[in-house]
């Protein structure tokens, strides 16, 4: 399981950093094309759009897998251990509700653009709607992961969502 999470972590962070090389690449040499050759590359804004809302939507992934996601933690912290369990289950269930909405919107908007193209690429709109079933999938599988993992585990170490300070400076 470890092996492939570590793939998956991997995998994920080659997908970010390409997405991001390739904008900068893309905007910056139509930004020399336009300002020295007066022309440009029709369809590289519209790509680095693509590239963009796909890096936004991975990097919310590896947010969620890392803990890093913005949260206030000041009233589970005060918790009792019992409480703090129902509160990480009550928690992860109105996550696990927000994924499926957005698996089921992003499956009917995939489905509507099947056919739909881009102006400038040609490319199906499907792709760039199709982000949204991997983020709720991939999100949901790391949910349904952790949830295991609490209660197959005998501490009570792994019940917040979110990173505090300390510990994400101490990494």
């Amino acid at each position: 399981m470890q092996k492939i999470s570590k793939i998956c972590n991997k995998f994920l962070n080659v997908c970010i950093s390409l997405s991001l090389a390739s904008m900068s690449i893309m905007v910056f040499g139509n930004v020399i094309l336009r300002y020295i050759f007066n022309s440009g590359i029709t369809w590289s804004e519209e790509m680095s759009r693509f590239l963009f809302v796909w890096m936004v939507f991975l990097g919310a992934i590896a947010c969620l897998k890392d803990n890093m996601h913005l949260g206030v933690d000041l009233v589970v912290n005060a918790l009792p251990p019992k409480l703090k369990k129902i509160a990480f289950v009550i928690s992860n269930l109105l996550v696990l509700y927000v994924l499926w909405l957005l698996l089921v919107g992003s499956w009917k908007m995939t489905l509507l653009n099947m056919n739909s193209t881009a102006p400038a690429t040609g490319l199906p709109l499907a792709y760039l709607y199709g982000i949204g079933i991997v983020t709720s999938l991939s999100m949901a599988a790391i949910v349904i992961i952790r949830m295991f993992q609490t209660f197959t585990s005998k501490t009570d170490s792994n019940l917040t969502m979110i990173s505090s300070t300390e510990e994400v400076f101490k990494q």
